[in-house]
């Protein structure tokens, strides 16, 4: 008789009729649909069952559960991570046969894979929003106290972010939690992410998808100074003089416009009391993130909420500059919610819409309107600019399809990119 145990956050009665006394590469559930997707060293399916998506990875119970502590921790403590939902473990089969344990994750929505990003109407500067997002990514897991030790491409994901790339890492089994990591083991960190890096995009320029005249190594090891400049903005000490106190707010300003918010501040006389030598503390990124969603209730990346409240931020002025007086901000933000997010987002095609998620349809939309503008050079409005982005725009956009598999799983699913 087979035996397992399955633990998850919340409920899981859509999950309990799944083949757990199966090897995971002998399923063939009609839930099993195929999504745009990395290479992995571990047999992979995904699974969608009430409306949700999840991605079910096997490897041992120890590793599993290993996995599943570490990508709960990292979520604590801030880091754009996967959603570990829950693990299967002490499996077997009918005939008594040992099984390996079952990470369940869920698929996080709207993102790709790298390779995905390299095919089709890709972003503008695709490599340097990459290895942006790459080093964020790095200094939020290193502020955490996480050494990743086996950074790929193929173990992170990416969603559009308001022109810029977010990423999220997805496999941590081969990663360890520190208090806090030292210089060498972040240094180490990124040289074995740029060898990993440069390998991986020798293989898709081997496949004709990334440019034959630009070389695989240099653009890996661009990582390295773009994540040790944000690191030393985050973490290193400065010296201002007495008389130069409002430097300090200068950095404090700094820090919010990348995202980062300040818990504390360490200050401390230096040169016999004439200057002052100050640290700040970070916490968790998301500072434009958590403003928004106090204002609209809308959850969405960070670039994506700091183009949101600049645009909120001109719909009051401009609102208030009509009526002669000052608006209040929640008053502003219910109405701009209303009139202005969703009365364009609610423009584009439902076909189409599911795209991209509502923030980055509504930046998108407003950077076209202002391209038109600029070379018309008057305002176009809202419905042309709209019209034309769907037409222009929108219908080349790469889409995370999903698909229902109708035929053998195979264990190397390709990507499926429309």
């Amino acid at each position: 008789m087979a035996d397992y145990t399955l633990t998850t956050l919340g409920s899981a009665t859509e999950l309990l009729d799944l083949p757990f006394d199966q090897p995971l590469a002998d399923w063939d559930d009609p839930r099993i649909v195929r999504v745009p997707r990395g290479i992995s060293r571990h047999v992979v399916r995904f699974i969608r069952a009430h409306n949700q998506i999840f991605a079910i990875k096997e490897a041992t119970d120890r590793f599993v559960l290993r996995e599943h502590r570490l990508l709960h921790e990292l979520a604590e403590r801030g880091v754009p991570v996967v959603d570990a939902f829950g693990t299967v473990v002490d499996r077997t089969a009918p005939d008594g046969t040992e099984l390996g344990g079952l990470l369940i994750t869920r698929h996080l929505p709207f993102s790709l894979p790298y390779r995905s990003l390299f095919t089709g109407r890709g972003l503008p500067d695709l490599r340097a929003r990459l290895l942006d997002s790459l080093a964020e990514l790095f200094v939020r897991l290193h502020l955490a106290g996480f050494y990743w030790g086996d950074c790929s491409l193929s173990n992170t994901l990416f969603r559009r972010d308001a022109g810029a790339l977010a990423a999220y890492l997805v496999d941590a089994e081969t990663g360890e939690l520190h208090d806090r990591l030292s210089p060498g083991q972040r240094n180490y960190d990124i040289t074995i992410a740029t060898e990993n890096i440069a390998g991986e995009l020798f293989d898709l320029q081997a496949s004709g998808n990334f440019a034959e005249d630009v070389d695989p190594v240099d653009t890996a090891m661009a990582l390295a100074p773009q994540y040790e400049n944000l690191w030393a903005e985050l973490t290193s000490d400065e010296i201002v003089g007495r008389d130069e106190s409002y430097r300090i707010d200068h950095r404090i300003k700094r820090l919010n416009r990348l995202g980062f918010d300040v818990s504390e501040l360490e200050i401390s006389a230096v040169d016999g009391g004439n200057k002052l030598r100050f640290h700040t503390h970070v916490v968790d990124p998301g500072h434009h993130q958590r403003r928004l969603f106090e204002l609209t209730g809308l959850r969405v990346q960070e670039n994506q909420a700091r183009s949101l409240l600049a645009d909120l931020a001109r719909f009051r002025a401009k609102w208030a500059d009509g009526l002669g007086r000052e608006v209040w901000e929640d008053l502003a933000a219910r109405r701009w919610l209303d009139e202005k997010f969703y009365g364009t987002v609610n423009q584009v095609p439902p076909e189409l819409r599911g795209k991209l998620p509502d923030a980055e349809l509504f930046h998108e939309i407003n950077e076209h309107r202002w391209f038109l503008s600029e070379a018309r050079g008057a305002d176009v409005g809202r419905d042309e600019a709209v019209g034309s982005y769907v037409a222009n725009v929108l219908r080349f956009v790469p889409e995370a399809k999903v698909e229902v598999l109708t035929g053998p799983v195979t264990e190397e699913i390709p990507a499926i990119i429309e």
